[in-house]
């Protein structure tokens, strides 16, 4: 087994100024790129000719520095240079998997009245024909599944829009994919394709969906098709079932949609996934149901994590189908990943493809997840960051939905 664990050179992997310094652009929206230039004193007709030039720079070549900015004056790049920064978040250490898998442990900037940088992670997983790259909203987890080793991180803040992009930007340099960068020498485990990147799921640290701002706005960065230009259907948002947000999420986001299921009955899913106390299972699935541009073409992933003993029975996979019904679906097979001091073990394989077969035989297609990265806990469910503990005093607010609490 290999495993390349390592603190990676301030300078190579990028960082935000975490306590002082100068702000970065690297992540802003268009609005918040003109604000910046009113700040500096250009006047207002040049400002939206010179978000353009930046948005492009940013995200279109992904540049780090306002010299390279060819088309913009050199006075004003001075003036840039002197005022902001396009620095991403810091590179804690980059773990790469024996797979191939990358796992960055992040440390953002302090905000408030942290005493420490919070740490969040990041994972690239690469496949022949495309690339994916799962990222997270949140510095730990409101929420306390018991299979998710997230879930025992104690929510510390939501992401900002900036550092949700951030991961995107530093991900993309880290494996040379930005226009004529050069791709790091990985064995040939990189995407064949000309795009490294071809896929962003919101699976990572935390629920999408109680950042549902941020997390709104840093895709639209995302999705914009003049710079990083993601299509909205290669982005998948995961949530656990943060009920009255799935449809304005589709509303206002129109992503690809993900549901952690991982149980046919309330009494377990309480369990597995406790928000179900408050959202059953029969809310869930209308929500579902009613997902603004929901067709065969736009199904919804249904993941379903496979524990022993515990919700693999066959009576288990059809009554799996029938819940499903009427829904256009895709369900997600993941055999469980362990982490230390886990509760649970994954199925038996043979047990996982009598389930499967039951699901593929109802119609709906039903790939088992091949475990990627298990060996850097890179794996689905088994992200934790190493942040220290954050007093109460220390951690900011964080606004969830109306009705709701921690």
């Amino acid at each position: 087994m290999v495993v390349v664990l390592k603190t990676v050179p301030e300078g190579e992997g990028g960082r935000f100024e975490a306590d002082a310094g100068l702000p970065s652009l690297a992540g802003a929206g268009r609005d918040e790129l003109a604000a910046a230039f009113a700040s500096i004193g250009v006047p207002e007709r040049q400002r939206r000719m010179r978000v353009g030039q930046l948005w492009s720079w940013i995200y279109a070549r992904g540049v780090r520095s306002f010299e390279d900015m060819t088309d913009v004056s050199k006075d004003l790049r001075a003036v840039l240079e002197g005022a902001f920064s396009l620095e991403r978040p810091e590179i804690v250490s980059e773990q790469i998997s024996q797979d191939g898998t990358r796992k960055w442990l992040l440390r953002l900037p302090r905000r408030g009245h942290e005493a420490h940088a919070p740490e969040v992670e990041t994972v690239y997983i690469p496949e022949s024909d495309r690339g994916t790259l799962c990222i997270s909203s949140q510095v730990g987890c409101t929420l306390t599944c018991t299979f998710c080793h997230t879930g025992t991180q104690k929510l510390v803040r939501n992401l900002t829009q900036a550092e949700i992009v951030g991961q995107i930007l530093l991900a993309r340099d880290r494996i040379g994919d930005w226009p004529g960068a050069h791709s790091p020498d990985d064995g040939g485990r990189l995407p064949e394709s000309d795009r490294k990147i071809t896929n962003i799921v919101l699976m990572g640290m935390g629920e999408p969906l109680y950042n549902f701002d941020n997390v709104r706005d840093a895709m639209a960065i995302a999705a914009d098709s003049g710079g990083l230009a993601h299509s909205r259907r290669r982005i998948t948002l995961s949530t656990s079932g943060v009920v009255p947000e799935i449809g304005r999420w589709g509303e206002e986001a129109g992503t690809m949609l993900a549901i952690s299921l991982h149980a046919v009955t309330d009494e377990l899913r309480d369990v597995l996934v406790p928000i179900n106390r408050k959202y059953p299972i029969k809310e869930l699935l209308n929500a579902c149901r009613n997902y603004p541009g929901l067709s065969n073409a736009r199904r919804i992933t249904f993941e379903y994590v496979m524990l022993k003993g515990v919700n693999d029975g066959l009576a288990d996979a059809r009554a799996l189908v029938r819940l499903l019904a009427g829904i256009p679906a895709k369900i997600n097979l993941i055999p469980f990943n362990a982490w230390p001091g886990a509760d649970y073990e994954c199925s038996q394989w043979e047990q996982i493809e009598r389930f499967a077969e039951i699901v593929n035989k109802a119609g709906y297609a039903s790939p088992v997840r091949t475990p990627r990265g298990r060996d850097i806990l890179a794996a689905c469910g088994q992200l934790k960051s190493a942040s220290l503990k954050l007093r109460a005093s220390e951690r900011l607010p964080v606004v969830l939905p109306a009705g709701e609490t921690e």
